[in-house]
This record gives structure tokens, sequence and C-alpha cells, in this order.
């Protein structure tokens, strides 16, 4: 009997329409209102030429001492597509009035075709770390079809270039703001207009520059002013900011969605045990008035108690954007740290041993810099040295604030600290008017004015099997060219 295979139709998909390439350069020209100088298509943007991939739209921005004109031949010799600028060149080209009103421009269509469920998230610390657990959730959900911020991209210059950045295939699109003054979160959240803005916690970050913590609860709250309709705040209910949080939320017609270990938070955190390797397991309640109550438990990859409150938000947030729980909770399990946000290196000692490296070389402020040396007081360690840079822009609060680090210091058990800075004179003065009880075992400390100081000071104690180093300050103080030098990577 002959028989005729069935030819059964590819099933139809509304992505089917959209383009394949990131932009083409009829697109490209029609958002920015330039000139295209011919066609072409670019699979990414990119503004630092030493960075350009082949296939990518250089964009030649002009700040106060460079100009990115200078460098469009190299983007074009490295591979880039075409290049974005505001005078004719050789080779491929978008010409525009302004190189940077344009990039927001192409900021502005990419978000406008996107169907993504869009997440902001902002906050004084963990913010980077929780925008990147956020898109591993909503990645592996939607089987590679999220987009994120990369590294620090939070500001005036690197949001736009985020969205520009955006897939029109995308399902999900996770986006850090950040800010030193008020009034930058406004604007970066009305060009971002997320579904879902998240706030990780409140604490004395740029104080210098906003004065006080209720002013800075007031600029992290200007994330939900871009909010789209019907759209969802997710704050943290542990913090004594919550009410000023979620009556900023409520102004806005925004749900609000709260996480914590307070009685009242919709994501609630019930117990958190260790677990193997240094992470936790996590069981939380997660409460909706729609569907009721639930328990989840999941387990974390990174060590902390910071880190517990963290996966609680993005739970909040992967559920108010429609995510998988379970696969976010898979990609929480398998995250480590990023490099200067508490990546985690073995360094080979003399004798044939190991010895715990913490890098969080990134960033520093009061909250932070609490929580890691928790950290490191919780890691198993024959000696434990902490590495500690000045924390900047605190202004008048920053002698008291800088004081204050030798409690957590002494609770965690810290044998040696070298204290890098000038701002550090403070610790080093409370340090030295402790008795040798109050030290506990007795921390040793040395005061340097640089890195290179720093690093000769380590050298000096010999870093020995079973040590646990923690190498923590802003990253204006220039830590990471001492990580960079214990790991023998050029950074």
């Amino acid at each position: 009997m002959n028989m005729a295979a069935a030819v059964i139709p590819w099933p139809a998909d509304a992505d089917d329409a959209l383009p394949l390439a990131l932009w083409d350069a009829a697109a490209i020209a029609r958002a920015t209102g330039g000139t295209a100088s011919g066609e072409f298509e670019v699979s990414g943007v990119e503004i630092d030429s030493r960075d350009v991939l082949p296939g990518d739209l250089f964009v030649a921005l002009k700040g106060e001492e460079m100009d990115g004109h200078r460098f469009t031949a190299g983007a074009l010799a490295k591979g880039a597509a075409a290049v974005m600028v505001d005078r004719p060149v050789d080779g491929p080209h978008i010409l525009v009035a302004d190189t940077s009103s344009a990039l927001e421009l192409l900021a502005k269509a990419a978000r406008a075709r996107s169907g993504a469920v869009i997440v902001g998230v902002t906050g004084s610390v963990g913010k980077t770390g929780v925008k990147e657990a956020l898109f591993a959730a909503l990645d592996r959900a939607s089987h590679g079809a999220a987009h994120r911020s990369v590294k620090s991209y939070n500001n005036h210059v690197g949001v736009p270039l985020s969205l520009a950045r955006l897939p029109a295939r995308a399902k999900f699109g996770v986006f850090e703001m950040g800010m030193n003054h008020a009034g930058e979160i406004a604007a970066l959240t009305r060009q971002v207009r997320p579904h879902i803005a998240l706030i990780t916690t409140i604490a004395p970050a740029h104080i210098e520059n906003l004065g006080s913590e209720q002013a800075i609860a007031d600029a992290k709250a200007e994330i939900f002013q871009g909010l789209e309709p019907g759209g969802t705040a997710v704050i943290p209910a542990d913090s004594v900011h919550f009410p000023r949080l979620r009556a900023a939320a409520q102004r806005v017609g925004a749900r609000v969605v709260s996480f914590g270990v307070a009685p009242h938070a919709d994501v609630r955190l019930l117990d958190a045990v260790a677990a193997i390797g240094g992470g936790s397991l996590v069981t939380a309640e997660l409460r909706d008035a729609e569907s009721g109550t639930r328990r989840i438990c999941y387990t974390i990859a990174e060590p902390g108690e910071h880190w517990v409150t963290n996966s609680l938000g993005v739970m909040a947030a992967v559920r108010a954007a429609g995510g998988d729980l379970g696969a976010a909770g898979l990609a929480l399990a398998e995250m480590h740290g990023m490099a200067g946000r508490g990546a985690r290196h073995e360094l080979r000692t003399a004798d044939g041993g190991t010895a715990l490296l913490i890098d969080e070389s990134y960033n520093a402020n009061p909250a932070s810099m609490r929580a890691t040396l928790a950290q490191l007081g919780a890691a198993p360690a024959m000696r434990r040295i902490a590495v500690l840079g000045a924390m900047r822009e605190l202004g008048v609060h920053g002698p008291a604030f800088h004081a204050a680090l030798a409690e957590p210091l002494i609770a965690a058990g810290v044998d040696e600290a070298i204290l890098v800075g000038g701002e550090m004179a403070d610790l080093a003065a409370q340090l030295g008017k402790a008795d040798g009880a109050a030290l506990g075992k007795g921390l040793r400390f040395t005061h340097c004015d640089t890195p290179a100081e720093a690093h000769t000071a380590l050298a000096g104690l010999g870093v020995a099997r079973g040590d646990a180093i923690l190498v923590k300050g802003s990253n204006s103080v220039g830590l990471g060219a001492l990580v960079a030098q214990l790991i023998g990577e050029e950074r």
C-alpha cells in the first residue's frame, strides 16, 4: 500500500515576523533620524572600541576628554559592521546630528518595539548581583530569550546602551539603574519603562550627595515613576524605609509586593540553613491574594545572609514577571560570585596548600562592608585577613562610618587587617583605642595609603595554608589591582 507522507505545517509564531538581526541600516536610520551610507545589519552595539566584536555597531560618543570618532577606523578594522558618527567617514556608517542623542533615540526605539517583560533593579547594595540572578533565572526559563544590562552599565550612558542592545525577540529584559544624585533614576526609569521595579535595600551609599537615608530612599523610589500601567513594585519588607517606599509605589498606582523576614512580607523567609559548599538552603512562603499561599525550597550557591534576602527579592520579581520559580531556584543554585563582587579564588601557598581569596574589590559602603565581613567570619579558616579600602561618597558621615567598622571586624574574628586609604585613619584610630579583651584573639592592623603598599603588607604576613582573605573597598581605591596580582591575572 502506497502512503504519502503528510506535510505538517510549522506552527506559526508571532516572533516569526521579527528581525533576526539586532538592527539593520534602515531601522537605525528611522530610529535616530540619521542617514545610512548603505545597507548593512548589526548584531551588537558598542561604545568602547576596545570591546568591539565583529558585527557590532560602534557609536562614536564624544566626552569632555575623549572623542570616539578617533577610533572609528580601528573599530571597523576589528570587524564592526558600521559606525554611528556625526561626520562622514570611510566605511559603512550612520550619519547623525549628535551621537549621544542618537544612542538614546535608538534605545527608545528598542524599548518601543519590544514585547518583553521588563524588570528594573536599583538599591544601595546588591543591585548588580540581583540583576544577574534575575537574568539567570529568566534566561533559563525562556530558553535563552532573556536580556540584561552587562557589568554595571546603570547610568545615563549605560542604560541607553543596554536598551539599544535589547533584541526584538527577547522575552525578558533586566536593567540595572544607579544614581549619585536625586533625579537621576527618574530619568533612567522613564527610558526603561519597567513592568516590575525592584529595590534591593536602602543604605547610606552616596549619602555625601543626598544628605540622609530618607533622601536616598526617595531617590531610589524614583524607579516607580517609570512603571508601566499596572506595574509591580518589589520592595524590602525589613527596611525601616518600607512605609516610605510603599507610599511612593502606591502614588503611581503600582501593585506592591514585599520580601524579607517581616511577618507582613509577601515573600517571607521561613528558614535558611547552611548548604554544602558555603551557600544556603532556603524555605520561603509566597503569599498571593488570588492564588493563596505556597511554600518553596531552593538552594543558593552564594554565601551570606544578604544573599538569602536577595534571593527572596529575586523570587518575588520572577513570580511577578510570570517566570518559572523552579528554573529560578536552579539558577540561584548555580550562580557564583562575579569579579569584584564576591568571586572566590583558591590561592596556592608555598607549602602546597590553598588559601581562600574573596574578591569584593568593586564597591563598598557601610552595609556591604558589614555583610562581607560576616561572610569572612563564617568562612572556615586558620587565619582571617581583611584588606579593606576606604568607603567613598560618605561626606561628613565618613569618619563615623569608617570607625564603626571596628565592631564587625572584631565580630568576624579577623586576625589581621590591612586598611587602605586616608579615610581609614578613623578605623585605625578606633582599633588603636580598643583593649586586648575587646579585640578578642588579638586583631593586628596596618594602615596603608595605596594598594601597592597593601600588597607589600600582605606579602609581609605571608599567605599560608588555610588563610581566608577578604579584599573589599570602593572601586576608586584600586584594590582590583591587588586582587589581579594575587590571582596572577591582569584586569
